[in-house]
């Protein structure tokens, strides 16, 4: 594994994310990616070869394993880290192809030419839509998963010993898991980082969510106050010029009387609404 390669793809994650993105890329590295590099592997290293049946019946073993054990753990957390960690480099692969247009634009169109992203790295327009589908899609992948756990294996424990009565067991055998303390103990363990990160993801959502809404409401109250100001102004300056012009409007009168009047008073009409 080249670790220079996914340092780089580490730090471009952690650079695009918010305070809670980076926890939870924390989180899946520290405790659910190095746990499995380090300790899982070994622990589920000897679970076929250690899984003994009190028969000699050939093929009986192979066959309560495959029973009780359709899908190693390992390998359904192997699948589970990879579908969990693609959505945050599709962000990363997203800010680099905003950086690659902005850089053809501004080659084409020269330093006057204006920008098409002002930050190609800020969540707005199409990058913000793909944030937030990616923490859909890491918040259901890990949900699924803990169903497809729960579903093989209840309550997300292994028993100590299994009875199994298929073909070509002859009866009922009772079959023995090595260490089942050690790995339900990681088991929980995976199963309580999931739900963390499944938790993570769902806050993030919502702050990524409410803001964007904060953000819409303040910029439609602006808009409002600043046509207001605009139509109040016009206003203003409409009446400025009636004056300046000199026409008065009088209620009540057929005519308009002099601009200049010696007495104004006289040409009022006293109007009762």
């Amino acid at each position: 594994m080249n670790w220079g390669i996914f340092e780089g793809l580490l730090s471009g994650v952690n650079k695009y994310s918010t305070a809670f993105g980076r926890i939870w890329l924390s989180l899946v590295f520290i405790f659910r990616v190095l746990v499995y590099l380090v300790t899982a592997e070994r622990v589920w290293s000897d679970d076929h070869k250690d899984f003994d049946c009190d028969t000699r019946q050939p093929g009986c073993s192979n066959v309560c394993f495959d029973e009780f054990f359709p899908v190693s753990h390992v390998r359904l957390w192997a699948l589970q880290l990879i579908l969990v960690t693609c959505p945050s480099l599709l962000v990363v692969m997203h800010v680099a192809y905003r950086e690659a247009r902005e850089k053809k634009h501004q080659e084409a169109a020269g330093k006057n030419g204006g920008r098409l992203y002002p930050d190609p790295g800020k969540k707005r327009g199409g990058l913000w839509w793909t944030y937030v589908c990616s923490l859909v899609f890491k918040a259901g992948v890990d949900a699924a998963f803990l169903h497809v756990f729960h579903s093989f294996y209840p309550r997300y424990t292994l028993p100590r010993v299994v009875r199994c009565h298929v073909a070509p067991c002859p009866n009922t055998v009772d079959c023995f898991i090595s260490k089942p303390t050690e790995k339900n103990i990681f088991t929980l363990f995976m199963v309580i980082t999931a739900v963390v990160c499944i938790v993570l993801n769902l806050v993030e959502l919502a702050y990524l969510v409410s803001k964007r809404c904060r953000e819409c409401l303040l910029a439609r109250k602006a808009r409002a106050t600043g046509l207001g100001h605009h139509q109040n102004w016009a206003t203003s300056s409409s009446k400025q010029d009636d004056l300046c012009l000199g026409e008065l409007i009088f209620l009540g009168s057929d005519a308009p009387p002099p601009l200049l009047p010696d007495h104004p008073r006289d040409h009022v009409k006293k109007t009762i609404l």
